[in-house]
């Protein structure tokens, strides 16, 4: 009897699924139909008028070839904008792993622009080699800043990325010892959080430091240096990624919170002017920081990309016919390589010097009129292995400032979704859901590691050179491979200048 009942109810379950699976079928024939029907109708897309239901996977195809090259199909040092083998580096830093390799590398060094470093026959010991020097930015301003750490984390807005991301940030900055950047969308309770020393950006919108009408505001101004941890003052000119145009933040990304931090209405695209009404020319700029600076008494500078000599030359000009307290007290020189989260196409490939021919412009120019003691130099744009930071050294960077590096540090995969609020690892999302994922007191820790373990493996390469620390690196300790194959020293590539004496001040 128990087999016959058995019997009978496998029957009526296989019959409702047959039925299910006859009703399954239906409803497929309909769908296509109904796909069918509107691909021929429809007039925008040639391919599913002509080729209706199957043109469909062209476009699904074409999604998943971003992900199927990334993971299948590139060799490791293959990809754009950062490569595995970059991306590998800066993992295995994050976690505090072994970052050593086997057999040999996979570095191909013949392409023209390989740059390699000199080691000496008898390096550094261990025993010889000194922490990282101070050194001090402003050191004519009411509080000036001195530090000692040469890798730094570039401008990331909250807004841009989330919540637990500026905190993971934050904190692993003070683990670290670094600082980090607030960009230019204000200065949150998330930032201040961590305990980090702080650059404040201020973009063209002048966010968290503006009135009602937009207006720089001095009372914001003196409000803001009322925080102990804001330490350094940052006007953006112009970004490497989208030089020429401000910042682009989309109305799905400007929540109640960021609105208010940024003092802008939200669910509405955020779209700062491409330059500031105040500063049209050299004199301008120089009132402008002048003006800050006073207000604020903390050391204050410029970040922008350069585009051509002939602009620095005629600001040098004006610096030194006015008197060297007028200088910016530190320039941060980004590059046409330099990334974001939204930016137009031909801007982001097509505008501004990519560093390796602005860092070195800009050293030597401050070299020419006398300024370079006066003038720090920050090199930002995609810099994110101890290779670039020990290159940015050579040419007489002061600190060198990354954002993607720390953002690979956090978890990100390269995934280039950071302008449709759909990042799959929470970092540059406000979906509750997707910042789930991402655990601040854990990514902290890599972030952490990141920067220490940066610093140290820069270390290793000055000591290879045969000096005592990283800042003590210059252009004779790299080569550059040139067409032929074959390197010349960095010194012969960007030769090393000496003031002008009509350059010289008082």
């Amino acid at each position: 009897m128990f087999s016959e009942q058995l019997q009978g109810f496998l029957t009526t379950t296989l019959q409702y699924m047959a039925a299910l699976f006859i009703v399954a079928i239906g409803f497929a024939v309909i769908a296509v139909i109904v796909v069918y029907i509107l691909d021929v109708s429809q007039t925008k897309q040639a391919i599913r008028r002509n080729y209706p239901v199957v043109g469909h996977f062209r476009y699904f195809f074409e999604k998943l070839g971003e992900f199927f090259r990334q993971y299948f199909f590139a060799m490791d040092r293959e990809e754009m904008p950062f490569n595995r083998a970059q991306r590998s580096w800066v993992y295995r830093a994050a976690k505090n792993l072994d970052n050593t390799i086997a057999f040999g590398s996979s570095r191909d060094l013949r392409p023209s622009g390989t740059v390699l470093f000199v080691n000496c026959p008898y390096p550094t010991l261990g025993q010889d080699a000194v922490e990282p020097e101070q050194v001090t930015v402003g050191p004519g301003c009411r509080k000036p800043y001195t530090t000692a750490s040469f890798f730094n984390m570039s401008a990331m807005s909250f807004g841009s990325i989330s919540k637990p991301a500026v905190l993971a940030l934050s904190n692993g900055a003070r683990m670290a010892g670094c600082w980090m950047n607030t960009g230019e969308g204000g200065l949150s309770p998330y930032h201040l959080e961590g305990g980090a020393d702080i650059v404040f950006q201020m973009g063209t919108a002048k966010y968290g430091v503006r009135d009602l009408d937009g207006n720089l505001s001095d009372d914001k101004l003196r409000e803001l240096v009322s925080h102990p941890q804001i330490k350094m003052f940052e006007i953006k000119l112009s970004q490497g990624a989208k030089p020429g145009k401000g910042g682009i933040l989309p109305g799905g990304k400007v929540t109640e919170e960021i609105a208010r931090i940024r003092g802008i209405p939200s669910g509405k695209d955020s779209i700062s002017p491409n330059r500031f009404p105040e500063v049209k020319n050299n004199a301008e700029l120089l009132d402008f920081i002048d003006h800050i600076r006073t207000v604020t008494g903390i050391p204050t500078g410029y970040k922008a990309v350069i585009g051509s000599s002939v602009w620095l030359d005629e600001l040098f000009t004006e610096i030194n016919k006015r008197g060297i307290e007028s200088a910016p007290d530190f320039i941060t020189v980004d590059s046409a390589d330099g990334g974001s989260g939204a930016a137009p196409m031909p801007l982001m490939d097509d505008v501004g010097l990519p560093l390796r021919e602005s860092l070195p412009m800009l050293v030597d120019k401050l070299n020419e009129y006398g300024l370079r003691e006066r003038i720090k130099v920050i090199s930002s744009g995609k810099l994110i292995t101890p290779a670039d930071v020990a290159w940015a050294l050579c040419l007489g960077a002061d600190f060198i400032n990354t954002a993607r590096g720390f953002m690979f540090a956090l978890g990100c995969i390269q995934a280039l979704q950071c302008n449709k609020n759909t990042c799959p690892t929470g970092i540059t999302t406000h979906n509750k859901k997707l910042q789930h994922g991402l655990v601040p007191e854990q990514k902290a820790v890599r972030v952490m590691h990141y920067q220490k373990n940066m610093v140290k493996e820069v270390g290793m390469i000055a000591h290879s050179c045969g000096v005592e620390t990283p800042r003590q690196l210059r252009r004779n300790h790299a080569r550059i491979v040139t067409d032929n194959g074959l390197s010349i020293p960095l010194y012969r590539l960007h030769p090393d200048v000496t003031p002008k004496s009509s350059a010289l001040h008082n």
